[in-house]
């Protein structure tokens, strides 16, 4: 692993332990067991490794967003896969979502790829929900409002889910992604076909 890459790592190893205001680069450095010239060398502040880990949180989503619009026929186990994933990545990059309002007020170019994001994958998600449509795993009469606001319903969730756990129930990796992934799914089920009502009840409702 190069030397960059192995800053990277620590970085988000020592973020995610410890949060992102107290972490610096001299402790990334010391991780490493390098110098802070070393270290310095490949990022001058921290906020330039803040950048590129968000950017690697994007590319990760990316792929999970175009792995599930490539699926033909798509399945209600297609979404709960999608959703858990989503889950599974998002806690890998915690301490960006524990500390999203302190690194958008520091970093204001994170602040503007969020705020494009948020209508790409408006779009994005739009034509997901119309694909569940027609391969009848999504009901065809939900008005536009609904699937409209149903996106706007899981950035919130999906935003804060790691904040309200650390608050609320405290559950280890394993035990937070599947209870919030479920109940990211549960905002589904009134949308669900009776016959996937019917399966996801059996499927994913203990």
């Amino acid at each position: 692993m190069k030397t960059k890459d192995k800053i990277l790592s620590k970085a988000l190893e020592l973020f995610n332990e410890n949060g992102y205001n107290n972490i610096t680069t001299r402790h990334i450095a010391a991780g490493l067991n390098i110098s802070a010239g070393n270290l310095h060398y490949h990022f001058k502040h921290s906020e330039d490794i803040i950048k590129i880990l968000f950017s690697e949180l994007i590319l990760k989503m990316d792929v999970l967003m175009n792995d599930l619009r490539k699926i033909e026929s798509k399945t209600l186990e297609d979404l709960y896969h999608f959703t858990f994933s989503t889950y599974e990545v998002f806690y890998s990059f915690r301490f960006i979502f524990m500390n999203f309002f302190d690194i958008l007020k520091k970093i204001p170019v994170i602040e503007s790829q969020y705020e494009s994001i948020n209508i790409t994958r408006k779009d994005e998600f739009r034509e997901i929900f119309k694909g569940f449509q027609k391969d009848h795993i999504f009901r065809n009469d939900i008005p536009d409002f609904i699937l409209g606001s149903l996106t706007t319903q899981i950035f919130i969730i999906a935003d804060n889910w790691l904040i309200h756990n650390s608050l609320s129930f405290k559950l280890n990796k394993e035990e937070a992604v599947k209870h919030y992934a479920l109940i990211q799914m549960n905002l589904f089920y009134p949308l669900l076909t009776e016959d996937q009502q019917k399966l996801y009840e059996l499927k994913y409702i203990s």
